[in-house]
């Protein structure tokens, strides 16, 4: 049997590149401009190599009952990862994926195909002009993961689109969205800021050490008009490789205190991150 070679292609954003997992037979890592995007495991979809994936997983293992399905929608494709998870663990579910990247998406499904019967529709279009086109009461679910490079771009991070992404769930539905940042957290704390002028309830996941201060990383925000089991949270993230730390309530008022609410005309990216924050050896 041939044995998989690293596919590379010129992209609408970068250069992506498709590399096989020696230690999976049917997993790859999704690279774009050198950083790592995504992780797929063909044979078993429900695996999330990533940390942050995995964090994202376990909000929308509890956000409904265990199986049952959603509609979600969600921001950013990459190598499609949490579609193919939803697919798997909630079966029925219908799902849109918005991806910038026309090129990028077709590099994915020519190499990594989608299962059979998945209700996966792809999109090609700017995440924020999907939004604010998409019909409301239409979502259970957003998941926002759009990074324009390595930072997620200025027009996601203001009160303007989490008013969008508001009118686009239903009452009962769940934000998510993966951030990065690092102390003094002025990018992460806006953010919190900015969501907390729109959904009742907020929740933050990420590695102490992060929370800390001690280096450059990822965070989940997750954002409803409803309480959140954050306690199941905190028990699902605990049994990671990498446990992380589930903030809410007056945690998240004490971290975001100070913070201002982020308008359009003052929105910026995230940071920077700092060389080999999350390159791969």
């Amino acid at each position: 049997m041939t044995e998989p070679i690293p596919v590379s292609r010129t992209t609408d954003f970068g250069v992506a590149k498709l590399m096989p997992d020696v230690d999976r037979k049917r997993a790859w890592l999704l690279t774009v401009d050198g950083a790592p995007q995504s992780y797929v495991d063909l044979d078993e979809p429900e695996h999330l190599e990533f940390e942050y994936a995995r964090r994202l997983g376990h909000v929308l293992d509890i956000v409904a009952e265990p199986g049952s399905p959603l509609d979600v929608l969600h921001l950013g494709g990459g190598a499609l990862t949490l579609p193919r998870y939803l697919a798997v663990t909630r079966p029925g579910s219908r799902q849109d994926v918005v991806e910038a990247d026309r090129a990028l998406l077709e590099l994915v499904v020519e190499h990594l195909p989608l299962p059979d019967g998945a209700a996966i529709t792809l999109h090609t279009d700017d995440a924020r002009a999907w939004l604010e086109a998409a019909p409301a009461d239409s979502a259970d679910v957003l998941v926002a993961d759009v990074f324009g490079g390595s930072r997620v771009p200025a027009h996601l991070t203001s009160v303007a689109y989490a008013r969008e992404a508001g009118r686009v769930l239903r009452d009962t539905g769940v934000y998510l969205a993966n951030l990065a940042d690092a102390a003094p957290f002025a990018f992460l704390r806006s953010q919190l800021a900015t969501f907390a002028a729109v959904f009742e309830e907020l929740v933050l996941i990420a590695e102490p050490a992060v929370l800390r201060g001690r280096r450059f990383g990822n965070a989940v925000l997750v954002a409803a008009h409803h309480p959140l089991d954050a306690v199941a949270l905190a028990r699902l993230t605990a049994a990671d490789a990498f446990p992380a730390r589930v903030e809410y309530g007056p945690g998240i008022r004490e971290f975001t205190r100070g913070a201002q609410p982020v308008r359009d005309e003052d929105a910026v990216p995230s940071p920077e991150p700092p060389d080999g924050a999350f390159g791969i050896g």
